[in-house]
C-alpha cells in the first residue's frame, strides 16, 4: 500500500510517499480503509520534531482518521466490517490503510461526510472542552476568538454562539473575517491593523471580554489579557504564531482574571466520561445544524507537502483535510 513516511525530522522535504507493507491486525484493533485524514498545527509541529510527543522515526504521520472498517480482530465484538468510523490512531493515518484501537472508534452519522468527520473530533472536541469545562462560558457573555478563520477558531465561533455568547472574531485578512462572519461572529476586526484592546473596548463599551480563546499566542496574548473584564478567563489553546508568550502576572491580579490551560488530549484520558458527554453534545449540535465543519480539502496523499506549507504559512481556513479515497 501507499503511505507518507517520515524518515528524519525537519522540513516537509523529509517526507515522501512510499510503497510499504500493509499494517497487520492485532488484538483489540480494527483495520480501516482510510478515506480522509485531518491535519492540524500539532501535526505540523510533530513532523518538524517540535511537538511534546516525538515518535521514533521512521513513522507515518496522521492521527485523525475517517474511514471504513474492513477487518476486525477476533476479540472485537462491538463493531463490524463496513462501519463508517472516526478514529484517533496516534500515527499511521496518512496511508491507504491503518490500524485503530476498537475501543476508541466513533461511529459516524450517515449525514456526516468523511471530509467533515476528519475535521471534527480534535477541533470541536478541544473547543467544547475549552468553552464548557475550562471557561464555563455563559449565555450573554462576550467571547473573543483569535485566529478566527483557522481550524479551531471557526469552531469557537460556532460553539460560542450555540452557548448564547456574543462573539468577537479577530483574524489577519478581510477574507478570513468574512468567513468568520459567515459562521456567526457578531463583530470582527483585523488584529494586524488594529490593537486588540482598542477594538475590544470599542465593541464592549469599555467593559472588556469575559472569555478569550487564543490559539495564536505570540505578542497577541498579552493584548488579550489586557482586554479582559473582571472575572474574565483567558484560554491558552496553542501557539500558532510560533512564540510562547510571557504574560506579566500582575495583569491577572489587576484584572481579577484567570489564565486557563486547555489540553484536550490529556482531558480525554483523565476524564473519559466527560469527554463522552461532550461528543454526544457535539453530534447533537451537528445534527441540529448549529455546527458545520469547514475544511480545506486536498485530494491525494501526494499533497501532504502542500498541506504542511499551508499550515506553516497560516493560510488555511478551517481544518486541513487530506482526502485519501472517495466513498463509493
Amino acid at each position: 500500500m501507499r503511505a507518507v513516511v517520515l524518515r528524519s525530522y525537519g522540513p516537509p522535504s523529509q517526507l515522501g510517499v512510499e510503497d510499504v507493507p500493509a499494517p497487520q491486525l492485532k488484538p483489540g484493533h480494527v483495520k480501516l480503509r482510510v478515506h480522509a485524514v485531518g491535519f492540524g498545527f500539532p501535526d505540523a509541529l510533530t513532523v518538524a520534531g517540535k511537538y511534546q510527543v516525538k515518535p521514533e522515526v521512521p513513522f507515518t504521520p496522521g492521527s485523525e482518521v475517517a474511514g471504513v472498517v474492513t477487518e476486525v480482530a477476533s476479540d472485537v465484538l462491538h463493531i463490524e466490517p463496513g462501519a463508517r468510523v472516526l478514529a484517533m490512531t496516534g500515527q499511521g493515518g496518512l496511508a491507504e490503510e491503518c490500524i485503530a484501537p476498537a475501543d476508541k472508534l466513533i461511529l459516524l452519522p450517515d449525514s456526516m461526510s468523511m471530509a467533515a468527520a476528519a475535521g471534527f473530533l480534535v477541533n470541536y472536541g478541544t473547543t467544547y472542552h475549552a468553552l464548557v469545562q475550562r471557561a464555563n462560558l455563559q449565555a450573554g457573555e462576550t467571547l473573543l476568538v483569535l485566529g478566527a478563520a483557522g481550524g479551531v477558531g471557526l469552531t469557537a465561533i460556532e460553539i460560542g454562539k450555540a452557548l448564547g455568547a456574543r462573539v468577537l472574531a479577530a483574524a489577519s485578512t478581510d477574507e478570513k473575517l468574512a468567513l468568520a462572519k459567515q459562521h456567526g461572529a457578531d463583530d470582527v476586526f483585523n488584529y494586524t491593523k488594529d490593537t486588540i484592546k482598542a477594538k475590544v473596548m470599542e465593541f464592549t463599551a469599555e467593559r472588556g471580554i469575559d472569555v478569550a480563546y487564543d490559539p495564536v499566542g505570540g505578542d497577541f496574548a498579552e493584548q488579550c489579557v489586557r482586554s479582559m473584564a473582571w472575572n474574565g478567563r483567558y484560554l491558552v489553546i496553542g501557539f500558532a504564531a510560533g512564540k510562547i508568550p510571557a504574560i506579566p502576572l500582575n495583569l491577572a491580579l489587576l484584572k481579577g482574571c484567570s489564565l486557563v490551560g486547555v489540553f484536550w488530549g490529556t482531558h480525554t484520558r483523565r476524564e473519559p466520561e466527560v469527554h463522552a458527554a461532550n461528543l454526544k453534545a457535539l453530534f447533537k449540535l451537528f445534527e441540529e445544524g448549529k455546527i458545520k465543519p469547514h475544511v480545506t480539502e486536498m485530494d491525494g496523499l501526494d499533497r501532504f507537502t502542500e498541506a504542511l506549507e499551508v499550515l506553516n504559512g497560516r493560510k488555511a481556513t478551517g481544518k486541513v483535510v487530506i482526502r485519501v479515497a472517495r466513498e463509493s
